[in-house]
């Protein structure tokens, strides 16, 4: 997959990549230690709703299991792919400060994982803790494959309000008794919308408002007087929600893994994509009851959605029983009131209240001053129907989903690979537009023609760039609202309204002292959001809808931030294992031979870098303890075309000097090899 890109002979040595990597990281790497983890996805028979199907899962646990880290520890994590799927996974929320071949979306950062194959994905928490989570990252497969991500302060460090009792994880998913894979591939090929969820669920169970799951509740049992932490995640593919516990009061204390100042609520809004701390303080007392913790859709569409609701039980522990810990039952059952499914005013008002902590320890650092200003209008659209085909569509086309009116076409070549080794033709152009092409009165009586276009095309960035956009709903097909998520980069929430964006008016509204820092934010439906962020991180990033069906109609694109001048500002080299790199893996041994000396002894030593977890273990493959491959020092090759890509006229520094030579080590060698060009000689 990855080599119908391969590069042009830009110079290069092999096996001593790998110690460039391992130099490369210190810069980002703060104090802390390793964790590893593997991940064997797997299937899995799973029964919910009184029906069994086969599931994708890691380590046969749904949801998968919690990775644990503090701020500062670097994470590997192997995953090696044992299901019939094509996968990734993404560390959704994870800065990845110059890790962007661990980010994880497929075909933007990587090739993804064949069957039967492994890669680790390696990367440092940097400047983060709270809650994040992780999941697979190509076509639906996040239905199943997900779990959290749980980021602990430093050593020493306290959190910023009481601490807590207990923290629990809490997980909001979808169930479908069909399989998911079946379900967006009929929608595609139809153009129709796909269908809806059976069940919500939390932490894998939908609770016992649904036929036939009684049994299937989670149960969090309390002790009166604790406060409890609870790592709220949406992991829906569709849907965001609103969620209550009945008779209590919650404190917000963190979003996106970003401390927020508290506030006390009876009811949240989360949209997949983002995470949630809560304060839940137990009353002081028995109270003789239990409680219901519900969630269910806030949907602004015209389309159908799972208008269900999901529940969980909250339970005290009764102090006056001789067991240390006696629940009773038969309790009477109290239930929340949830806003309405369409209550904007309540999603407006409860994001508003969201605001950074803005301390000396927990700095909001809002870009003052932009150098870029952006607006996306981002909404759905039509495609015309194949001929001889019938698509269930609007008026018989199919739907489509765009970010100024065009609908990203995903590659078949990791836009990363193509944007470091210099080939972005026929992969990306650089060229999305800044602002829409073709204006319209956004919320207003929508135009006729809704067809939309197509393409793979970036927006180019220079490093540190400040940046301010502006995301628009739009009523093509009725207004929505759109959980936008951005990788690689927090951003702050500045300002937000309903109607059409006012250039001239608004950003006098801006909040640029402590608004909220997320990952993922909510276009109000028929409104706007504006966000900044500097562009400090080197590395194609993408930015999509959290909703998964409009991902899938195209509502999606990506950012190129170039390298800067420092060497801590520069994007390193992919591991050697990437999925990206795997059919150049498979040239090595003609590329070892010829690196040897022709030797079968030589090739042998120097194949010896195995899969395996370890301390020494790098971006995917272990290090070797010592190099026994003999590399030339440097390596002759003709001088690039005269025709640059057009990322490296906008800066790139992969071109060969003038006088033809590298000085290993590099990594491109290994693709002109792969593609038995012997130019490289």
């Amino acid at each position: 997959m990855g080599s119908s890109s391969s590069p042009s002979c830009l110079l290069v040595g092999v096996f001593l990549f790998l110690a460039v990597v391992v130099s490369a990281f210190p810069s980002v790497v703060q104090a802390g230690i390793t964790r590893h983890y593997q991940f064997d996805v797997e299937m899995a028979n799973v029964t919910r709703l009184c029906s069994t199907k086969s599931i994708v899962t890691v380590n046969g646990q749904f949801p998968g299991p919690r990775i644990v880290a503090r701020e500062g520890d670097r994470v590997a994590v192997r995953v090696i792919n044992h299901v019939p799927y094509n996968v990734t996974i993404h560390w959704h929320g994870v800065r990845q400060l110059r890790s962007g071949w661990a980010d994880g979306p497929a075909y933007v950062t990587q090739c993804p994982i064949p069957t039967g194959r492994s890669y680790v994905y390696n990367f440092t928490i940097v400047g983060q803790r709270g809650t994040l989570f992780w999941h697979a990252h190509i076509s639906w497969l996040r239905a199943t494959l997900y779990g959290p991500i749980i980021i602990l302060p430093q050593l020493g460090v306290p959190y910023p309000f009481t601490k807590p009792y207990r923290e629990v994880p809490v997980i909001f998913g979808e169930w479908w008794k069909a399989d998911t894979e079946a379900i967006i591939h009929q929608a595609l090929q139809t153009g129709g919308g796909p269908n809806v969820s059976d069940a919500y669920t939390i932490n894998g169970l939908p609770g016992p408002l649904y036929n036939c799951s009684a049994k299937d509740t989670f149960k969090l049992k309390v002790k009166p007087g604790k406060t409890y932490l609870l790592r709220l995640i949406n992991a829906a593919l569709n849907d965001e929600l609103f969620f209550s516990i009945a008779n209590h009061t919650v404190t917000v204390v963190d979003v996106d893994g970003v401390y927020v100042k508290p506030f006390d609520a009876e009811t949240l809004l989360i949209t997949p994509g983002q995470t949630t701390n809560v304060l839940l303080h137990a009353k002081p007392y028995y109270p003789n009851a239990m409680f219901f913790m519900t969630a269910r859709p806030y949907a602004t569409g015209s389309g159908t959605f799972d208008n269900s609701t999901v529940a969980a039980v909250l339970e005290y522990q009764n102090p006056s029983r001789s067991s240390p810990a006696v629940f009773a039952k038969n309790l009477p059952l109290h239930k929340p009131t949830l806003p309405a499914f369409n209550d904007t005013s309540f999603a407006a008002n409860f994001t508003g209240r969201l605001r950074s902590l803005a301390t000396a320890r927990f700095p909001a650092n809002v870009p003052q001053t932009v150098d870029r200003r952006f607006l996306f209008t981002v909404g759905l659209g039509t495609s015309p129907c194949p001929k001889n085909q019938t698509c269930q569509g609007p008026n018989g086309t199919k739907f489509s989903a765009t970010v100024n009116n065009i609908s990203f076409a995903s590659p078949t070549t990791a836009l990363l690979q193509a944007h470091f080794f210099g080939q972005s033709r026929n992969v990306y152009s650089p060229d999305f537009p800044v602002v829409p092409l073709m204006p319209f009165n956004y919320t207003g009586t929508p135009p006729n023609n809704t067809l939309v276009s197509n393409g793979t095309k970036l927006v180019v960035l220079p490093f540190n760039t400040s940046v301010e956009l502006v995301m628009q709903d739009t009523s093509i097909l009725g207004t929505e609202s759109h959980p936008l998520h951005l990788h690689g980069y927090n951003f702050f929430v500045v300002g937000q309204g309903f109607g059409n964006y006012d250039p001239a008016k608004d950003p006098a509204k801006f909040n640029l002292v402590d608004p909220a820092e997320r990952n993922t934010v909510g276009v109000p439906a028929g409104g706007w959001v504006a966000i900044r962020f500097s562009a400090d991180n080197p590395g194609v990033w993408f930015m999509h809808c959290h909703f998964d069906a409009h991902m899938s109609w195209g509502l999606k694109m990506a950012w190129l931030v170039l390298d800067g001048e420092l060497p801590n500002q520069k994007l390193p080299p992919p591991p050697l294992a990437n999925p990206s790199l795997l059919p150049l893996v498979r040239k090595l041994p003609f590329l070892v031979r010829w690196a040897a000396g022709g030797t079968e002894m030589g090739m042998k030593k120097a194949m010896k870098i195995e899969r395996r977890e370890g301390e020494r273990e790098m971006g995917g493959w272990e290090t070797p303890k010592r190099a026994e491959c003999r590399i030339p020092t440097a390596i002759r090759c003709p001088p690039p075309p005269k025709k640059k890509s057009p990322a490296m006229a906008l800066g790139k520094r992969r071109a060969p000097p003038k006088n033809g030579y590298f000085n290993p080590p590099d990594l491109e060698v290994l693709f002109a090899l792969s593609q038995r060009r012997e130019a490289c000689v």
